[in-house]
């Protein structure tokens, strides 16, 4: 049947400009309706945020809206195209089950991305159904609202609803629509599409418009398309040491899965390391370990030399030029990734100013926890805490030479020791959405329909750096078990 449209009681205030773009960077599409939908989690504060009605949303018309059986007011849905490497592999791609119903304006003059996730084929399907499966989205909401807690730049969730429909996978599957909400999905793969299909004019129109919406500061550089690459690097830089000071493993950091606003986007195989090991995998379709932990920083660059290309031929109109300048800016990475990892790890560790020495406390902390398989968050948080008796190699020799290190370098500081234990316990979180208790509430939600398990971790996760009771429940690592947690795309 055709959609609907809805009544402003919401609160809609949409303003389409990706629509204003090229024809060949989207396709018109509306969602495909369906059966029954019912609202099982709702992010209110979100929706508040956004300058939404939260009780027209929770009731049967904002199960419409968030299904996509009825289209808000000034809405244009769309599904973007793009393409992307893929483990290495350059293939086309595109929204092939997600659809963007258009950009809401915040009463701030913010601008956010609605976009719906499983909501039926679009033409980039490739042969899919377009659709997802229940366990999956409650995933993406879990992961991504614990991102935000974290303080780490993230699509985030709005809704999740159940179609009524079964999904087929390997078997039947309650089929299910998140409502994901961005300052964009334009991507590194947004780009490589338009450089490959594209013209030189469709290229300067998307990276004008990227420009515009989220780096403006730089239209007033004497080279906006080199300033442009060089903000985009920095904020990767940035973001992905945010990762890999939590521990957080993206798990598919295929191109088309970089935003060019920084915000961690796709939580299919993602999950957070137990114990510290810098080979740690966990997607199931990640057999040669190219986005491990310890990978992602190099992965990241890789991504952006990719982005570097597309822009080409903005940068200068004499090619060797070009590569020259997209060169120098893509060897920067590295050094901008490093100093945003070691300040944070040194906040992680109570560490006021620079010296030389702390790289290297660092990485003797670093190893002492791999040989020890310590579990990374604990181990900071119970250095924040000042419980280091708790601690897995506690009475070693190498945490004994360590810490009296450590005691030197505190005691050098101006700072009191006072000021460097809150530094460390706003810096190292005590919850981190944990493998099994994530497993634990997406279980009791799609077995059972009980969502009070999942609605109790996303509570803890709304404050991670809190260190109560509450919060000590959840801070237990899994049970010791002879299969290692694998991570599944959920497509």
């Amino acid at each position: 049947m055709d959609q609907q449209k809805t009544t402003n009681e919401i609160g809609w205030n949409f303003n389409n400009s990706y629509a204003q773009l090229p024809d060949l960077l989207y396709s018109k599409v509306e969602p495909t309706t369906v059966q029954s939908p019912e609202l099982v989690i709702f992010n209110a504060s979100l929706a508040n945020s956004l300058g939404l009605n939260e009780q027209p949303l929770k009731k049967s018309e904002g199960a419409e809206v968030c299904a996509g059986n009825k289209l808000p007011e000034g809405s244009f849905p769309l599904a973007q195209a793009y393409a992307g490497h893929q483990f290495g592999h350059f293939n086309m791609l595109g929204d092939g089950r997600a659809i963007l119903l258009g950009e809401q304006v915040t009463p701030n003059g913010e601008r956010y991305d609605i976009q719906l996730k499983g909501s039926g084929r679009t033409p980039y399907s490739r042969g899919g159904d377009g659709r997802a499966t229940l366990g999956p989205m409650l995933r993406e909401y879990i992961i991504s609202e614990a991102m935000h807690g974290l303080r780490i730049p993230t699509t985030r969730s709005l809704a999740v609803v159940k179609t009524g429909e079964d999904v087929i996978r390997e078997t039947y599957l309650p089929g299910a629509i998140l409502s994901r909400v961005a300052t964009s999905h334009i991507r590194v793969g947004t780009f490589q599409y338009v450089a490959h299909w594209g013209t030189p004019e469709d290229l300067k129109k998307l990276t004008d418009y990227t420009i515009d919406r989220h780096y403006p500061y730089v239209k007033d550089k004497e080279n906006i398309y080199l300033s442009f690459l060089h903000e985009v690097i920095k904020r990767q830089a940035e973001l992905i040491a945010k990762w890999q000071l939590v521990g957080f493993i993206h798990g598919v950091m295929n191109t088309d899965n970089m935003t060019i606003n920084g915000e961690t986007i796709d939580y299919g195989p993602c999950a957070f390391m137990d114990h510290f090991d810098p080979s740690t995998v966990f997607s199931s379709i990640d057999r040669q370990g190219r986005y491990a932990y310890g990978n992602q920083p190099a992965i990241g660059g890789w991504n952006l030399a990719r982005f570097a290309e597309t822009l080409l031929p903005l940068l200068h109109d004499v090619q060797e030029e070009a590569v020259k300048l997209a060169q120098h800016e893509i060897s920067l990475f590295k050094d901008m990734f490093n100093t945003h990892y070691i300040q944070g790890m040194r906040k992680k560790i109570g560490l006021f100013g620079e010296e030389d020495e702390d790289e290297t406390l660092i990485s003797e902390l670093l190893a002492m926890m791999k040989k020890e398989e310590a579990d990374y968050t604990n181990t900071f948080r119970l250095l924040a805490e000042d419980q280091l008796d708790k601690l897995s190699f506690f009475g070693t020799p190498e945490f004994e030479a360590w810490k009296e290190k450590w005691s030197s370098r505190l005691e050098r500081q101006e700072e009191s020791k006072a000021s460097s234990k809150e530094l460390m316990q706003k810096n190292n979180p005590a919850v981190i959405p944990r493998n099994h208790r994530v497993e634990e509430a997406l279980e009791a939600a799609v077995e059972n329909n009980d969502y009070s398990v999942m609605t109790r971790l996303l509570e803890v996760l709304k404050d991670p750096y809190v260190y109560n009771s509450k919060a000590k429940a959840f801070m237990s690592p899994a049970p010791a078990c002879n299969e290692p947690y694998v991570t599944y795309c959920g497509t």
